[in-house]
């Protein structure tokens, strides 16, 4: 190789890179921003589900919290996160980058009036402590996936097995309510879940990798959104299997 080609080869490796570290950047300030509101809200309207329990002060009016989870309405919060889940495809086919975050940011929204009770159900500390596993866990599993040579493309489809066998014995669950069968549940939605962090983050990487040259402005834009929509549940769904086994372990 010429000295010529050497450095061409040298500059396009060193372009890539920095594509590539802004569109991962991009992606994970998307999350983090998902997250924050996620978090803000599930707050919020948590601690006005436990303020009116206790008949303490709300911040915003007791009739529209009651309005939300005392109604039918309580199923729309339930339900709208899952049936979005089904809209990703259509809102990357026909929405603008913009209208892609928008999607994201009203996801977040829904998923943390859904969130909410969580701050009914455990303690200040322990939703604290949940979080922080949960961020330190999901730093290191995602930097791993990152920076690692190893090739876990195979995971997916074992972790997608792994998942649709939890919803069926949490499913089985409800009906037989066995505590060895829950703490098993949770254990095992820990470990997958910390998996799909990993394999995401690799998966989102070779894609940008594979796409880069025949992609769009926009189209990176919505692949980045995208990829932080699928970090977003990956990271708030570990922190409810960590905060359900950290609550098991204290019984």
């Amino acid at each position: 190789m010429s000295q010529s080609e050497s450095t061409i080869t040298s500059s396009q490796t060193s372009e890539i890179d920095a594509g590539l570290r802004s569109h991962m950047l991009g992606v994970y300030r998307e999350m983090s921003i998902a997250l924050g509101i996620s978090g803000l809200i599930s707050w919020v309207f948590g601690h006005d589900l436990a303020a009116l329990a206790g008949d303490g002060a709300t911040f915003i009016p007791s009739g529209i919290v009651s309005a939300i989870y005392q109604s039918p309405l309580i199923w729309l919060v339930v339900l709208a996160p899952l049936a979005m889940c089904f809209m990703i495809g259509k809102m990357m086919r026909d929405a603008s980058p913009r209208g892609m975050r928008t999607f994201l940011y009203a996801f977040a929204v829904l998923f943390g009036l859904s969130l909410a009770f969580i701050f009914v159900q455990y303690t200040g500390l322990m939703i604290a402590q949940a979080f922080f596993v949960t961020a330190g866990s999901f730093a290191g599993l995602s930097l791993w996936a990152y920076t690692t040579k190893k090739d876990i493309s195979g995971w997916g489809s074992f972790l997608t097995i792994g998942l649709l066998g939890i919803i069926l014995a949490s499913i089985v669950n409800l009906f037989v309510g066995s505590g060895p069968l829950d703490m098993t549940i949770t254990v095992i939605g820990v470990f997958i879940f910390a998996g799909f962090t990993a394999y995401d983050t690799q998966k989102l990487k070779n894609d940008y990798l594979s796409w880069r040259e025949v992609m769009s402005e926009d189209e990176a834009a919505k692949l980045g959104t995208l990829g932080a929509l699928t970090l977003f549940l990956d990271f708030v769904l570990l922190f409810q299997f960590i905060l359900d086994l950290l609550n098991i372990t204290s019984e």
